[in-house]
């Protein structure tokens, strides 16, 4: 039995720069990592059936039919590479579900990294990024689950250094449905300008708008957060509702969760730390 850790995604900064004819939109946006999130498990097959069990505190909210996207991943890369052998997967589902962390995505990049090192086949025999960028617009960013700044759909992946690593984060989602299509199309259309990926503290989340208008609970995780001591920046990822705040040390993040659930036992309050 293997394992994989499918790695929390958090949008430090996301602008939304135009719609596309297609219906997608441009987007520059700097990706960053938990050290934690889903928990991806995998044995061989020898019947060459793929197979999908899945636990967790999130795992009752998830399909585990041929149409799961862990399975349609481990579809993708068995055809590519012309692999025989199946696998039985087990995913614990940590992560709330369409919850703007990337859960789906990080848990399609996992099984790759995963199934690659199952079945035995060689990175430079097949190119990976090409099937992650076919299976969704975040996988090919959580297939590295390095911090990163992407643009186009979040598809074109440039590197940044930046000194994030080991920074402590706060994650908080109040646990209501807030479905990405909806706050995309909730947009104004306003360009307010570009990302620059060195001054990402001082971007925005061009999203955030109109996900607290289609799910006002947001408003409420984020004026909690901004209430908190010692956090340093807030903000929400992705499409939401996961909202997040830095701090300086462990202790302040720690001491932040636990005044939360005191007060938010209703919540997903979840310490870790960037990768």
């Amino acid at each position: 039995m293997l394992t994989e850790t499918a790695y929390a995604k958090v949008n430090l900064a996301l602008h939304v720069r135009a719609r596309r004819p297609d219906g997608y939109h441009e987007l520059e946006s700097l990706f960053a990592f938990c050290a934690d999130g889903d928990i991806l498990m995998a044995a061989p097959r020898d019947d060459g059936a793929l197979t999908l069990a899945i636990t967790g505190p999130f795992g009752a909210e998830l399909g585990s039919g041929d149409d799961n996207l862990v399975l349609r991943t481990a579809a993708a890369l068995r055809e590519a590479a012309g692999v025989g052998t199946g696998a039985a997967l087990t995913l614990d589902k940590r992560l709330p579900i369409a919850s703007g962390i990337g859960g789906g995505s990080a848990d399609a990049a996992a099984a790759l990294r995963l199934l690659v090192r199952l079945w035995g086949i060689r990175p430079p025999d097949i190119d990976l990024f090409a099937i992650a960028e076919r299976l969704g617009a975040d996988v090919p960013a959580c297939l590295g689950s390095q911090t990163v700044f992407g643009t186009g759909v979040g598809e074109r992946l440039h590197a940044v250094d930046l000194d994030t690593g080991g920074r402590p984060i706060l994650l908080v989602n109040p646990l209501r449905p807030c479905p990405t299509g909806p706050v995309f199309r909730g947009w104004d259309g306003v360009d307010r300008g570009p990302l620059d990926p060195a001054a990402w503290a001082e971007g925005r989340n061009d999203l955030q708008s109109p996900a607290v208008a289609l799910v006002p609970a947001i408003a409420g995780v984020l004026d909690a957060l901004e209430g908190l001591p010692h956090a340093s920046l807030i903000r929400m990822s992705g499409s939401g509702a996961t909202c997040f705040a830095l701090f300086e040390t462990d202790a302040a993040r720690d001491d932040a969760a636990t005044a939360l659930r005191a007060v938010h036992p209703d919540w997903w309050i979840w310490p870790s730390e960037l990768r």
